[in-house]
Formats: C-alpha cells, structure tokens, sequence
C-alpha cells in the first residue's frame, strides 16, 4: 500500500492539514512527513532550522505557544499516542484574527498540521503522546510567549471529556500565568 502526500488548506490561509506518504508492506511501514521539493511544488516554503520532539502524559495541556520575534512555523504530527491539537489565527490584519481550529493527531492517522508564522499552537494530550516539532526557526526564548488555553476570546472547545475532565488536566506554571488575547493586542499595537 502507498499513500501519497495529500495537502488540505484549510480556511485559514497559511494553514494546512497533510497526510504525509506513507508506504506499507508485509515488514511494517515508512512514513516521509516532510520533503522540500514536494513542499515546494505544493506552494509551501518550509525550510526545516530546528526538529524536536515533545514526550508527554495523559492529560498534559500546552497552552497555545507562539515566539513574538522570530515567528516559528511548524510540522507537527503526533508520533505516538493521542493528542487534541489547536491552531489559533494571530494575524492582527488577518481576516480570521483570533479564530481556531482543532484536530485530533495520533500515531495512526499520521496527519500533520502545517501551523503558519503569526499562529498560535497548543494541543491536549488524550493518550500518552510522542510529538514531533519540524521548524523553519530555531526557538528563541526572549520571544517566546503565549495565550492562556482558557482564553474565552478565543474559545477553544477542549475535548476535557476524553481526559475525564478539566479537573484532571495537567498544566505547566508558565502556562497558568499566560496573558489573554486582548493582552496579546495590546502588547501588538
């Protein structure tokens, strides 16, 4: 079985959704979830500065993350596991500032989200997850910021159910301490 990639733009231009080639036979698998020149020929220029991978438990939240300077865009897949994965348009000039959309990653399904410069990122994990980060920018903690996940201007609708409820949530002290998005404009203007 071969399974080309395929690219979705979704309605947030800059975003996509992709389902990398995948080859299967009788020995196992191969996954590709990134080649510049298919990148390329598919309108997408996403050069790879920087690969990492998140290792996380059920029920971990990370926030929706972003670099004010040095804006880091980003493949990312969920290796293993299960995670809810969020996208948040912070495009001040951006017809679809401040909207969102989700999508659930896991190591079977092998999609990945393409999230643009100027987005924010962050996912719920459902199951023990491994998650793999290919940047076209180095991080840069100077500008490394965010937006709360409870953000009710954004509004993310969190699958806590799947978790067994936001009391079970599992969250870092820097993202307790994010800033809103009405701060996050403030600071833009």
């Amino acid at each position: 079985m071969v399974q080309k990639f395929n690219f979705q733009e979704l309605d947030l231009k800059g975003a996509y959704l992709i389902e990398p080639f995948f080859a299967a036979d009788e020995r196992g698998g191969l996954i590709k979830d990134y080649n510049i020149e298919t990148f390329k020929e598919n309108g997408i220029d996403h050069e790879l500065k920087e690969t990492f991978y998140t290792i996380s438990k059920r029920g971990v939240i990370r926030a929706t993350h972003f670099q004010l300077e040095k804006q880091q865009a980003k493949l990312v897949r969920c290796v293993s596991g299960h995670i809810y994965d969020a996208i948040v348009d912070l495009r001040v000039d951006s017809d679809t500032f401040g909207q969102w959309r989700g999508f659930h990653l896991t190591g079977e399904n092998r999609l990945t989200v393409l999230v643009p410069p100027f987005f924010g990122h962050g996912y719920l994990v459902i199951d023990d997850s491994i998650v793999s980060y290919k940047c076209a920018e180095v991080f840069y903690e100077k500008g490394d910021s965010g937006i709360m996940y409870n953000d009710p201007d954004v509004g993310v609708e969190w699958p806590f159910d799947m978790i067994g409820g936001e009391e079970k949530l599992v969250i870092s002290e820097k993202d307790l301490h994010l800033p809103s998005l009405k701060e996050y404009i403030k600071r833009t203007r």
